[in-house]
């Protein structure tokens, strides 16, 4: 995805020549590609709270990117078998985030703008931290399944020594509710399948001959049972560690193997079940968090711009998608054509060499221009 640059500058006529100077230039050039950003009359109130606003809006919009980042991000996690198509899902009001971004309009239904500043920033606020919570409590849900299932699925893969047998093993292969037999499960490998034929039953005293069979093969090795009585059990299992025969500590219990495929088969159920439910909350609310986020932005464009260019209200905003290879060009051409807003700001930018006191106070990109970054590259999944 891609970067844009949201700025802005007064609306009195000198300024709008600097704007048409700035699109003839850009457009020539190939340096950006333009589009107006339409801002409401919003309600001013006084230059205090607009200050003290400015650092809260500078905070929310931190908060903004980061859960809509945390959604984008989750919805790749989600969407595991199918990452090329998560791009597809991230929409605002239904349609690409690029389209909405240079085609935007304030919702005066859910933010009215006859309302102060104040209370706008706050209903932002809310939806956003609310959409982050929930997120939170749906993601613990769901990642509790998943992490349930790649459990009990791990037991399913690996060598015969170490996966569950649950799906290998039958009743019928067990001498059970015997106070004298028992049945053994022993891992031989395949290059010692005819010495385990040969040598079984002289392992120890009291096995039972012709007791073995193969009910299972992996690459490695085979699966044996073999019977013998329980009071040798322990002598066998040492004679056939030393043949390298390694004896499974396996006890047949078909109420335990029954819950342990039941288990399994209700956490594959229950995760198809949310899946749905899930991606469509996702994807609903990364729309709604994108739109408040993007409506944040606005909001900042328009306070700084009252506090910069004073009152009454009279700016314009632009959005602007740079080309790649042109971000210093763009630059330099906006910081010409806009350094009459702040000599002393667009000197230093020219010159960074300069040291003017109090322009190295913040940490923040200071131009001429009221100047914000949207970075939609930090929405890339792939």
């Amino acid at each position: 995805m891609s970067e844009f640059w949201l700025i802005s500058a007064p609306g009195d006529k000198t300024n709008l020549q600097a704007w048409e100077r700035m699109n003839t230039v850009t457009s020539k050039s190939n340096l950006s590609s333009n589009s107006k950003f339409h801002i409401p009359d919003l309600k001013v109130g006084t230059l205090d709270a607009l200050v003290g606003l400015s650092d809260e809006l500078g905070k929310l919009d931190s908060l903004a990117e980061s859960v809509i980042k945390k959604i984008a991000q989750y919805i790749g996690e989600v969407m595991e078998d199918s990452k090329d198509k998560v791009q597809e899902n991230l929409l605002a009001s239904g349609v690409d985030l690029i389209s909405y971004l240079t085609r935007f309009e304030w919702d005066m239904a859910k933010y009215p703008i006859k309302q102060p500043l104040k209370n706008i920033s706050e209903a932002l606020a809310k939806q956003i931290t609310q959409i982050e919570s929930d997120l939170k409590t749906r993601a613990a849900a769901y990642n509790n399944i998943k992490g349930n299932l790649q459990s009990l699925e791990k037991k399913t893969v690996g060598n015969l020594l170490t996966r569950t047998l649950a799906d290998i093993v039958h009743k019928d292969d067990f001498v059970l509710n015997s106070e004298y037999l028992i049945t053994l499960l022993v891992v031989v490998p395949k290059s010692s399948y005819v010495q385990w034929q040969k040598t079984y039953e002289s392992l120890s005293d009291m096995v039972v001959p012709r007791s073995t069979k193969m009910i299972a093969e992996d690459a490695e090795g085979g699966l044996f049972t073999v019977t013998l009585f329980r009071k040798v059990m322990d002598d066998f299992k040492a004679k056939a560690r030393e043949n390298r025969f390694m004896v499974r500590e396996f006890y047949f219990d078909e109420k335990e193997l029954k819950c342990e495929k039941e288990e399994l088969m209700k956490l594959a159920s229950d995760k198809k079940q949310q899946y749905g439910p899930l991606l469509r909350w996702l994807k609903v609310n990364f729309s709604e968090a994108f739109m408040a986020w993007i409506h944040v932005k606005a909001l900042r464009v328009f306070a700084e711009s009252v506090l910069r260019y004073g009152l009454p209200v009279n700016f314009h905003a632009m959005l602007l998608q740079p080309n790649r290879k042109s971000i210093k060009r763009l630059r330099d051409v906006l910081n010409v054509v806009f350094k009459h807003l702040d000599e002393v700001a667009a000197a230093s930018i020219m010159d960074p060499g300069m040291d003017i006191p109090g322009l190295q106070m913040s940490n923040q990109e200071y131009y001429p221009y009221v100047y914000f970054k949207i970075d939609l590259s930090l929405l890339d999944c792939s």
